[in-house]
């Protein structure tokens, strides 16, 4: 299985000016973008953080997931969160050969942990031996900084803000999490039952 983001966060949708507020950085002076390309990158990182613990994307964009197998013959779960579209559903064989399937042939499930690709009939197309199945959907709250839950918004600053104030102390700091960021992220973490099966 390989998960493949397809398109990034246009900077345009980052809350540039929501995180100096929230960082308390003086306005009104000549130089007070200087810091915008660092705000960025802390941002950015803290936006994977969150994503990674939570499985959701938090602006919409598209990814491709690639698998081998099915492991439920009817639907498949999709790794992100939420799922807006199935763009493409593409059966690859051993010798690149691409089989688009056709729309009518599946749907989307919705839920905002686990959304799934789901077989309109009784089984999803055979992967063959040696191929693989591409799925690519759009996932995320929205395009906009604004459809974010109000909760995760805080949880991302907290931990932009945190990288941010002990950038100058190396790793020692990356592996912990300030303070509030695990309770606010907790109701959208993925609780993974039966072994973890998709």
């Amino acid at each position: 299985m390989m998960l493949m983001e397809q398109t990034q966060v246009p900077t345009g949708a980052l809350p540039m000016s929501g995180f100096k507020d929230h960082l308390r950085l003086g306005t009104g002076f000549g130089n007070e973008s200087v810091q915008d390309a660092v705000l960025e990158t802390y941002l950015r990182a803290a936006m994977a953080a969150v994503e990674a613990r939570t499985s959701k994307a938090l602006i919409s964009r598209d990814y491709s997931y690639t698998l081998t197998a099915w492991r439920d013959l009817g639907a498949q779960v999709l790794p992100v969160a939420p799922v807006s579209a199935i763009t493409a559903f593409v059966i690859v064989d051993r010798t690149g050969g691409e089989e688009t399937v056709a729309e009518s042939k599946y749907m989307l499930e919705e839920d905002m942990h686990r959304p799934r690709l789901v077989s309109t009939g009784f089984v999803l197309p055979q992967v063959p031996v040696g191929g693989k199945a591409r799925i690519e959907f759009t996932a995320g709250f929205g395009p906009a900084w604004s459809d974010v839950p109000s909760d995760i918004a805080q949880a991302v600053f907290l931990m932009a803000a945190h990288y941010y104030e002990h950038r100058h102390e190396g790793a020692s700091s990356e592996s912990t999490m300030p303070f509030g960021v695990s309770t606010l992220l907790e109701r959208y973490r993925n609780i993974r039952l039966f072994g973890g099966r998709g």
